[in-house]
């Protein structure tokens, strides 16, 4: 009769049955995080269109403190009310913007609606009026710190990078479920070891 080696075929299967489950928890974990990143920072955007944009100051803490992302979708002035969070261009056609809340309506000079805002950290309302022309939308919703990665992957490289990352992202799906189809191919053709 032959005897089978110590340690052999037996350690190896329960090794992958203890690390494998693990392993693949892991794997399921980081590619839910990514298609949520992807979903939240660039689809979901895209099919509202909305803009994202990054809070750089702490003038609406607690509420979005530095990096959170806001995504920004149009918004008709007419009906924007108090409480609501607006992103507006600091000057018109100027690309500097910021994103504080409504604490008043008014009437401008030409008889136009104009905002009065305030951050939510400051302590008093904002110098200046903010006219239609200046808004850029209201607030749909906002991710804490993913405003740091928008920041630094900006513009056309945005759009590259969530390209290669879907693709890597679908790669390495697929590599997954082949490498489940082999492993449970394999365990079909081998048989059993009874201790």
């Amino acid at each position: 009769m032959a005897e089978r080696p110590r340690g052999g075929r037996h350690r190896e299967r329960g090794a992958t049955r203890r690390h494998g489950p693990l392993a693949r928890a892991l794997g399921v974990l980081a590619l839910g995080c990514a298609v949520a990143l992807a979903l939240v920072g660039v689809v979901v955007p895209l099919v509202l269109g909305a803009t994202p944009y990054t809070v750089l100051t702490g003038s609406m803490r607690p509420t979005y403190a530095p990096g959170t992302m806001v995504v920004v979708r149009p918004v008709d002035v007419a009906r924007v009310a108090p409480g609501d969070v607006v992103t507006y261009q600091l000057v018109s056609g100027r690309p500097e913007a910021v994103t504080h809340r409504v604490v008043g309506v008014g009437v401008g000079a030409d008889d136009e609606r104009v905002l009065t805002t305030q951050g939510d950290a400051n302590a008093a309302p904002d110098p200046e009026p903010v006219r239609p022309v200046q808004v850029r939308g209201s607030v749909v919703y906002a991710v804490p710190l993913l405003g740091w990665v928008s920041s630094a992957v900006s513009g056309d490289t945005r759009r590259t990078v969530a390209v290669v990352a879907a693709a890597g992202l679908l790669g390495w799906g697929a590599w997954q479920v082949a490498a489940g189809l082999r492993e449970r191919a394999r365990r079909r053709r081998t048989p059993a070891v009874v201790p």
